[in-house]
């Protein structure tokens, strides 16, 4: 008798999660154990801080552009849930509560998945982040007076934004495994895009985020402020049916989903390649594996394929400056290291030891790491220069000299520090799957925080120095090249090391 959508399934899911929660966790160590309690703590400081903060600032500013940041509220509140969206379409509806493999000694419901994958949203940065603004600009807005009663609509709205996002990415995601679907999922992110642009073209964007249905959210935000207690519950209650029903109807496509086979990655694992002829030499026959065994990836080319359209996407709908573009580099390079760099060595799998038993040299190994990494990330930014400066405008000497450095400064700290993780800390993970993460979720969001704090203040020191001459942004990209490449020979002398290496290759190989 079916019982995947009942109701005794639904509690005994909840039962299931913390069970599979409490086996992830037990194979942490104690120190990482203690540091996950500190970021967590970290984590719920820093949302205080970013309500309190901005709220308080409002006095003292005496309310200083509120009006403005009235009308883009609802903005920001749409754009939240669409960037949602596309995160869950991308990762196949949302990420794994245990690896595949390991999933398969294991009696885990659809309804388990479903959860799982909804507690995990949120844990990257990005996702953090736009919180934190959200939260900042309505606390601005509003001021201290009544601030829980402005806030917490804002706070069931982003709960209610990630669970309507779930439900689009496994609906997306059962497209995907049908018949004919990957072609059917491809005309619909193709058409998606299309009308996006055309609304950009025609500048209707505009229009449309005025009739935006978020503006109901701060229609009970002004109601809590000034006092209106009866349309305020009104809110909130509705906020919360719709987030509780997304949870709930988000269980059906991912049963569907679930149930069906993964066809594209098993389409790319039993697919035929004809041979090429020999490399002209060692170094160059491993960048030839590098380069297949990332765009053979499904996570990884869908992951690609995003992290370069959305922000160049954005950036032409928001008619970016080029003194402004010079953060996008390092959004879209740490968000591509993400996806397989801070673990890069977890690509080879079992075949880790077959490549470290041939002969050569294990330094080539590593250079040609190193350079796939750099150039993956390099095209993916390029793709989202090439798009964000289509309505920027002729740029001057400075801020393209700017623009260029940024880029390949970011590129070279993310690389070496990419680098350094995946010798220091390797993690055993199946790339195969579309929901694939390199490393641990609450290890990610680590990475994530880390890598975006670096390459956001490095894309804000490039963005004033566009406004001088050319020659400033050299002369501080340099040295600044130079630590990375240092950085990079230190983790290639450990990677010499064969009892390191021994270590890296047994983890991601088990």
């Amino acid at each position: 008798m079916p019982t995947e959508l009942s109701w005794t399934e639904f509690r005994q899911a909840f039962g299931d999660l913390r069970a599979l929660l409490a086996f992830r966790s037990s194979g942490l160590a104690r120190k990482n154990r203690r540091r996950l309690r500190i970021g967590a703590g970290l984590v719920v400081v820093l949302t205080i801080a970013a309500i309190i903060g901005p709220a308080y600032a409002n006095e003292l500013l005496d309310g200083k552009r509120a009006g403005t940041f009235v009308a883009l509220l609802p903005s920001f509140y749409l754009g939240f849930c669409l960037l949602s969206v596309v995160s869950a379409a991308a990762s196949g509806g949302g990420r794994e509560v245990v690896p595949r493999e390991q999933a398969v000694a294991f009696p885990v419901s659809t309804t388990v998945e479903h959860l799982g994958a909804l507690l995990m949203a949120p844990l990257n940065i990005a996702w953090f982040i736009q919180g934190w603004t959200i939260l900042g600009l309505t606390a601005y807005v509003f001021g201290p007076h009544r601030l829980p009663l402005v806030i917490a609509p804002v706070l069931i709205w982003l709960f209610t934004a990630t669970a309507l996002a779930q439900v689009v990415g496994w609906m997306l995601e059962w497209i995907r495994r049908g018949q004919q679907g990957i072609i059917v999922a491809r005309l619909i992110v193709g058409a998606t895009i299309s009308a996006v642009l055309s609304l950009i073209l025609l500048q209707q964007i505009t229009h449309l985020l005025d009739k935006s249905p978020t503006v109901q959210i701060l229609l009970v935000e002004d109601y809590g402020a000034g006092g209106v207690w009866w349309h305020w519950l009104l809110g909130v209650i509705v906020l919360v049916a719709i987030g509780l029903g997304a949870v709930l109807l988000g269980t059906v496509p991912a049963r569907l989903a679930l149930h069906r086979p993964l066809r594209e990655e098993l389409r790319l694992e039993s697919s035929r390649h004809q041979p090429r002829q020999n490399p002209g030499s060692d170094l160059a026959a491993m960048v030839r594996v590098d380069r297949s065994a990332i765009w053979r990836s499904v996570p990884l080319r869908r992951g690609l394929v995003v992290l370069a359209l959305t922000p160049g996407l954005v950036a032409v709908a928001g008619n970016l400056r080029w003194g402004t573009i010079t953060i996008l580099p390092g959004l879209v390079v740490s968000g591509g290291a993400l996806l397989f760099g801070v673990n890069s060595w977890c690509l080879d799998g079992r075949g880790a030891l077959w490549r470290d038993s041939l002969p050569a040299s294990p330094q080539l190994a590593f250079i040609s790491r190193v350079v796939v990494l750099a150039e993956v990330l390099l095209v993916a930014a390029v793709v989202t220069i090439v798009l964000a400066t289509l309505r920027a405008g002729t740029p001057t000497l400075g801020e393209a000299a700017a623009l260029a450095c940024a880029t390949v400064v970011v590129i070279g700290q993310v690389v070496s520090t990419s680098m350094r993780w995946s010798v220091t800390r390797p993690f055993a993970v199946d790339m195969r799957s579309a929901r694939a993460t390199p490393a641990p979720p609450v290890v990610m969001a680590g990475y994530s925080a880390r890598l975006a704090i670096w390459t956001t203040l490095t894309g804000l020191i490039f963005s004033g120095l566009a406004e001088v001459d050319w020659n400033y942004s050299v002369t501080f990209a340099l040295p600044m090249l130079g630590w990375s490449v240092y950085r990079l020979s230190r983790t290639a002398k450990q990677w010499a090391v064969p009892e390191i290496r021994s270590t890296v290759i047994a983890t991601v190989s088990s």
